[in-house]
């Protein structure tokens, strides 16, 4: 074939973008978080300021609010480094409609701060969520099996 016959195609293939994700509840598990988004990524702990976290009536998770009247509000989680895509794909289906994904500012425990993507309970659905905020420990102890066991979302997005 003479040279001037081949054809040079190019080929454009969008790169994949990551995002740090903050999670402050049942998806604080490590174990929930790959189930559901069907992937493992590192983790560390970071605060989101200005946030407050509540339980979520009859329910074993969370949701968290923006509190502007209290200059001391923030909540302690985890932040995941490097989500997929398709990791974020699976999140927004887990988290379904009481939720919306924003984009904060997460501070990480060596003081640093870092853009991040959450999951903020939507005011329109605020009454489901309790006066009393929401505990980790509690959840570990008491509901994270009940959790697992009995929370079909994450089971059943795909693969």
């Amino acid at each position: 074939m003479p040279i001037n016959d081949l054809h040079v195609i190019e080929i454009n293939i969008a790169e994949a973008t990551m995002a740090n994700v903050f999670t402050y509840g049942s998806l604080m598990c490590a174990d929930i978080m790959a189930a559901v988004c069907g992937e493992n990524s590192t983790f560390e702990n970071g605060v989101l300021a200005g946030y407050r976290r509540y339980a979520v009536r009859g329910e074993d998770y969370p949701g968290v609010l923006p509190e502007t009247c209290a200059k001391s509000a923030e909540v302690a989680g985890i932040v995941y480094r490097d989500v997929s895509d398709e990791g974020l794909r699976r999140l927004d289906v887990f988290e379904g409609d009481y939720y919306q994904r924003r984009s904060v500012r997460v501070q990480l425990v060596d003081g640093e701060f870092i853009a991040a993507e959450a999951y903020i309970f939507r005011p329109q659905f605020r009454g489901l969520l309790a006066d009393w905020p929401w505990d980790f420990e509690h959840f570990l102890a008491s509901g994270k099996a009940r959790f697992s066991g009995a929370y079909l979302g994450f089971q059943k997005l795909p693969s």
